[in-house]
């Protein structure tokens, strides 16, 4: 039980020193004339004010309340390094046994665990959820066990009581980390991008490293090992090997002693982009479809195109001098001869035999294709005649060869056979258009059984139309028919020209996106879509390997024909490598060094300014446990081997008692009585 005197004042606390005033007042006065009841009017004054304050008497039944200590277990990925969980799961134990023991205290443990995603250690949430649930008035201290390394400092709650930290950790811990501070997401084919990185060791680190070894590589091949110095920013040049997606993995090889290996490499993805894309279009003489060539090409920013048109074959003869034909000759040998690798795609627009070429410019074309070239044929009238350009050296790479020497000039809407509904080229190109496609007029007759073409459209009767092959390195290309422009100018509703000769030039240039055989994924944070494509009819188990080397098999669903997905989760962040077959892919998945691993060095500097705030301590768990002790509110709380809590005195109020010290009719008695006394002692004067 406690008591306390309080005041409930009837008026204001001015008007009630205004009051006083008077009082004295009168009271000084009636000292100036001599009255002797001046005492007596006075203390009448005086008991009258007392009584406007309205003091009461307040008892009150209070209950003591016991102190709270919050305890927040760090339990994350960087917790379960070395000895750490050991280590820590004692601390707790000793220290709650110890709190335990502590009269009028109880503890408060809260585990923190990994959260979703890579959000690293969020020591700061976890200890203001702890407090929004606990009254801060009885809460005497609060405990972190952990390593210090924490993401959200920025959330760091108002500390009623003092704050510890007790790091967890050796001190001979060291740990080596790579980081990449500089790689671009995209970067252009056959030009150098560098990327920047550096290797850091941390924490007590052997006093001799020297050089350590680094490894390279591209899309899971084997690595290149090249010895670099840790400690310094270093910039590594590379030349992506293809266009698309490029998984390029840097690591260094654990050394021995070294905390973790998780932080030792990275996973950079660099999208490979074309500069132009360089066209030579070769006309055989001026139509129709010229003109649409043309200006289908030059409508692309991205391409450069040099056109050679042959406007007057040699063996015209209308007397134009030779000179007069053009502003310079034509370099052809150039062309043919000495920059012919410079270019990405050779087109013969209803080219034929003239002399013009020599054969030797033509058997150079061919050997280009071998080597990685792709050339693109549209065929008219004149290659189903004795000029025909597969009566050349070009015959040995062309997907198809006039069978019948036939032209056939009839009416058709060109179709996508069963081959090309599964081929990237023509897969899905029916929906690319809205209503029917236009007709053609004209087909010439080819055979493409013979020379193993692949036929993705046909024509009259089935007749092959867009023939695709692969020869060498490179990459062919054969439109039976010269009326493809007819879809630009829009006649009957035309149809998708551009987005037929698009896919057409991508395949040739050997774009990922469109390759024939092809296992790919897509990744959305930890989750992957896996994209098989072939144009068999079947595909095998797809079997998945995991960073830490596990291995599992998916089965994977036909979406479309050709195309076959699968969905999977990865359990853990790093590179994940896919294989079907003779197909192998690799994917990253989150960042190659989770935020948990990318210091991982006990430290509790991040949290010193927080636990000097409240005049706590940062203690080493190896260097055993410190006391517990009490200290009073504003003092320091910690000490050598010691720290401290402070007792919150709490208490729950079970009962109010409240009795008023002046009733009226005591104050008007009292009152009454002094000045009556007063005037009487005057009377008898």
């Amino acid at each position: 039980m406690t008591g306390t005197i309080i005041f409930s004042p009837l008026l204001p606390w001015a008007l009630l020193a205004g009051i006083a005033a008077i009082a004295l007042a009168g009271v000084a006065l009636a000292v100036w004339r001599g009255l002797t009841g001046w005492a007596l009017r006075g203390l009448a004054a005086l008991v009258v004010i007392a009584a406007l304050t309205g003091p009461s008497w307040r008892q009150e039944d209070r209950t003591p309340l016991t102190d709270i200590v919050l305890m927040i277990e760090d339990r994350t990925a960087s917790q379960r390094l070395s000895d750490r969980a050991r280590q820590t799961e004692e601390a707790a134990e000793t220290l709650a046994a110890r709190i335990a023991a502590r009269p009028n205290t109880e503890l408060r443990r809260v585990t923190l665990a990994d959260g979703a995603g890579d959000t690293g250690t969020r020591l700061m949430t976890a200890l203001s959820d702890a407090l929004a649930e606990e009254p801060r008035a009885r809460v005497a201290g609060m405990i972190l066990l952990s390593d210090g390394r924490l993401h959200d400092l920025d959330q760091a709650p108002a500390l009623p009581a003092p704050l510890h930290l007790l790091l967890s950790g050796q001190p001979e811990d060291w740990d080596r980390r790579l980081t990449v501070q500089n790689a671009p997401a995209f970067a252009i084919l056959d030009e150098e991008v560098t990327l920047t990185l550096s290797i850091e060791d941390m924490g007590a680190t052997p006093d001799s490293r020297g050089q350590v070894p680094l490894d390279i590589s591209i899309d899971g091949a084997e690595p290149q090992r090249f010895m670099v110095a840790t400690g310094r920013e270093l910039e590594l040049p590379l030349v992506l090997p293809h266009g698309g997606r490029n998984v390029i993995r840097i690591s260094t090889p654990e050394a021995e002693g070294e905390l973790t290996a998780r932080n030792n490499a990275a996973i950079v993805q660099i999208n490979g982009v074309r500069d132009r894309l360089r066209v030579l279009l070769v006309s055989g003489e001026p139509h129709a479809g010229g003109r649409t060539w043309r200006n289908l090409l030059k409508s692309d920013s991205s391409v450069d195109l040099v056109h050679f048109t042959i406007l007057r074959p040699p063996a015209k003869q209308d007397g134009v001098p030779v000179s007069e034909l053009s502003l310079i000759a034509f370099p052809t040998r150039e062309l043919f001869m000495d920059k012919v690798d410079d270019f990405d795609l050779i087109i013969f627009d209803r080219y034929k035999r003239r002399g013009i070429l020599p054969s030797i410019y033509l058997q150079n074309v061919a050997d280009y294709v071998n080597r990685g070239g792709a050339v693109l044929v549209a065929a008219g009238p004149d290659f189903a005649s004795a000029d025909s350009l597969y009566r050349s050296p070009l015959s040995e790479i062309l997907p198809a060869q006039p069978s019948t020497a036939r032209v056939i000039e009839e009416a058709y809407r060109p179709a996508v056979t069963d081959l090309g509904r599964r081929h990237p080229v023509t897969s899905g190109l029916e929906a690319e258009w809205d209503g029917d496609w236009g007709r053609w007029m004209r087909q010439i007759d080819v055979d493409a059984a013979e020379a193993g073409g692949e036929v993705v459209m046909s024509g009259i009767d089935d007749r092959p139309l867009l023939i695709l092959d692969r020869v060498g390195e490179g990459r062919v290309a054969l439109i039976a028919s010269d009326h493809a422009w007819l879809w630009s100018r829009g006649y009957e509703g035309g149809g998708p020209q551009l987005e037929l000769l698009r896919r057409l030039a991508h395949w040739m240039m050997k774009e990922p996106e469109l390759e024939e055989e092809a296992l790919t994924a897509e990744a959305e944070g930890q989750s992957m879509r896996i994209i098989r494509r072939t144009l068999g009819d079947s595909v095998g188990a797809l079997t998945v390997t995991r960073p830490d080397g596990e291995t599992e098999e998916l089965t994977l669903q036909e979406v479309a024909p050709g195309t076959w997905t699968s969905e999977y989760t990865g359990p853990e962040i790093g590179l994940y490598r896919l294989a079907e077959g003779d197909l192998e892919s690799v994917i990253g998945l989150g960042p190659s060094a989770p935020r948990e691993f990318e210091r991982t060095i006990a430290d509790g500097e991040a949290l010193e300014p927080l636990v000097d705030s409240t005049r706590g301590g940062i203690r080493d768990m190896s260097d055993g446990l410190p006391s517990i002790r009490n200290v009073r509110a504003g003092r320091p709380a910690a000490g050598r081997g010691w720290i401290g809590l402070t007792p919150r005195d709490a208490f729950e109020t079970r009962d109010v008692t409240q009795v008023p010290l002046l009733p009226e009719w005591l104050v008007l008695l009292v009152a009454a009585s002094l000045i009556l006394a007063g005037w009487l002692r005057e009377g008898r004067r």
